[in-house]
C-alpha cells in the first residue's frame, strides 16, 4: 500500500493590532478572542498529528488556542522557514502608502512574485524556502498527520508546490485567518513513480454546524447495507 502523509495548513488568527501596517514577518501578537472558531478546529482537525509552526508568536497563540479548544497536541516542531514572506523596509509602514509608490501592484498581494523589498525578500524565495522544508518533512514523518499552523503567503507557496503552480498564479489563492487547506502527499506507484500531490480543500472555515453534520457518505452506506 502507498504511504499518504497528510498536511493540514491553518493560517493563524486575524491580526488586529497593526493599524494598517505591513507586518510581514515581523512578530506582532494576533486576537484569538473567538472560542467558537477554535472549538470547530479542535474538532475538525486530525488526533495524533506533529504539528508545526514557525517561530513567530501569532502562530503559537493559534495553535494554543485550538489546543485549549480540546485537541490534543505536542509541543510544536518550529520551523523558521515557514514564516511569512519579509517586506524588509516596507515592515511597520502603512500598507496603503507603500502600495501608492509602488511600480508594479499585484491584484491580491503586495507586489508581483519575483519583486524584493528593499531590505526583504521575494514571494519567489518564500516559495523556495517553504517547499524545502515540506519536502524534507514529508520525508521525515512519512505516513502521518501534519498540522501546519502558519502564515498566508506560506500556504500559498504549498499550493503552488503541491500543483506546480507558477509562483505569481499562486498569489491568487485566497487563504483566510483561520482557514485549513488540506494538501496529501501519496508515496510512489507503478504511475506515479515520483509520488504524487493531491490537494483536498482549500480556505476551508470550518464552523460547528459544519463539524457536527452527518457524514453523508456514512449515511449512504448505512442505508445501502
Amino acid at each position: 500500500m502507498t504511504s499518504r502523509t497528510r498536511w493540514w495548513w491553518v493560517r493563524h488568527a486575524p491580526v488586529r493590532s497593526t493599524g494598517g501596517r505591513i507586518y510581514g514577518n515581523s512578530d506582532p501578537l494576533a486576537d484569538v478572542n473567538d472560542p467558537p472558531t477554535y472549538e470547530a478546529l479542535a474538532r475538525f482537525l486530525p488526533k495524533d498529528a506533529l504539528l508545526v509552526t514557525s517561530h513567530l508568536q501569532r502562530t503559537h497563540q493559534t495553535a494554543n488556542a485550538i489546543r485549549e479548544a480540546g485537541l490534543e497536541l505536542p509541543d510544536p516542531h518550529i520551523e523558521e522557514d515557514l514564516a511569512e514572506q519579509s517586506f524588509g523596509d516596507w515592515q511597520g509602514r502603512k500598507r496603503d502608502d507603500v502600495y501608492a509608490e509602488l511600480p508594479a501592484k499585484h491584484t491580491f498581494w503586495l507586489t508581483p512574485a519575483n519583486s524584493r523589498a528593499p531590505g526583504g525578500e521575494s514571494f519567489v524565495d518564500l516559495m523556495t524556502r517553504t517547499t524545502a522544508v515540506i519536502d524534507r518533512l514529508t520525508a521525515a514523518h512519512e505516513d502521518r498527520d501534519i498540522i501546519a499552523v502558519t502564515h498566508g503567503g506560506t500556504i500559498r507557496a504549498a499550493i503552488g508546490h503541491a500543483l506546480g503552480l507558477d509562483p505569481e498564479a499562486a498569489l491568487t489563492c485566497q487563504i483566510d485567518n483561520c482557514s485549513v487547506t488540506r494538501i496529501d502527499r501519496f508515496g510512489p506507484t507503478e504511475s506515479h513513480p515520483d509520488g504524487a500531490w493531491a490537494i483536498f480543500h482549500i480556505n476551508q472555515i470550518p464552523t460547528m454546524d459544519s463539524v457536527l453534520a452527518p457524514d453523508p457518505t456514512a449515511m449512504l452506506a448505512s442505508v445501502q447495507r
